[in-house]
């Protein structure tokens, strides 16, 4: 499969052969599903916590003797049917991560990747470096390469390129990577996947 290369103005600088097998079968969707799961499962903190009857303040003493008096009997004031009481059952701190292997991983980054390739939300431009960090110039490149500008958008390019980041950071809904980084989740996320040819090049190499 080829990808058509933008330049910056939005012309055609040239195609590019995928790096990887593109997944044409159903297989993989199971790999995506366990990989996102996982990935937004290890994004919750787990640090819900209540204090049972033996964590709660309060005397151990029993409150009025066993028998005699009448009233039901009762050994603590901690117990927790009474006000003031512990908690039974709650929500103690918790890791919500799981374990996925690291072929299931690539797997799920290459069936995502090439549907959303299929799709034609992918762009590969031969040069993602701005002149400037201002944001005119990156709202320049977006309308040069004809991206909606209401569109979600996922910037993948080198870790340095901080004219890029500074440059798009006041936009709603766009946000960067780089390709040594990035996942299946992000590539789920966002409308659209602008790469530099150097980082879809990094993507490759980790699918390979």
């Amino acid at each position: 499969m080829n990808l058509t290369v933008k330049a910056k103005d939005g012309s055609d600088a040239g195609s590019h052969e995928v790096g990887f097998d593109v997944i044409e079968n159903a297989k993989g969707t199971q790999a995506v599903h366990e990989v996102v799961t996982a990935y937004r499962a290890a994004q919750r903190s787990g640090t819900a916590k209540v204090k049972n009857r033996s964590e709660v303040r309060g005397t151990g003493k029993k409150p009025w003797r066993q028998k005699g008096t009448g009233r039901a009997r009762v050994g603590s004031r901690r117990n927790p049917v009474w006000r003031g009481g512990g908690v039974a059952h709650g929500p103690v701190p918790r890791d919500y991560s799981k374990k996925i292997n690291s072929k299931t991983r690539k797997l799920a980054l290459r069936k995502a990747l090439g549907e959303r390739i299929k799709d034609g939300d992918v762009i590969v431009v031969d040069d993602l470096v701005l002149e400037s960090k201002r944001t005119k110039d990156f709202v320049k490149l977006m309308a040069s390469l004809e991206v909606d500008s209401g569109a979600s958008i996922l910037l993948v390019d080198r870790a340095n390129n901080e004219n890029l980041r500074l440059g798009s950071r006041n936009v709603p809904g766009v946000d960067t990577e780089t390709g040594e980084t990035l996942n299946t989740y992000q590539v789920l996320r966002y409308d659209k996947l602008i790469f530099g040819k150097d980082a879809f090049e990094e993507v490759e190499k980790r699918l390979k």
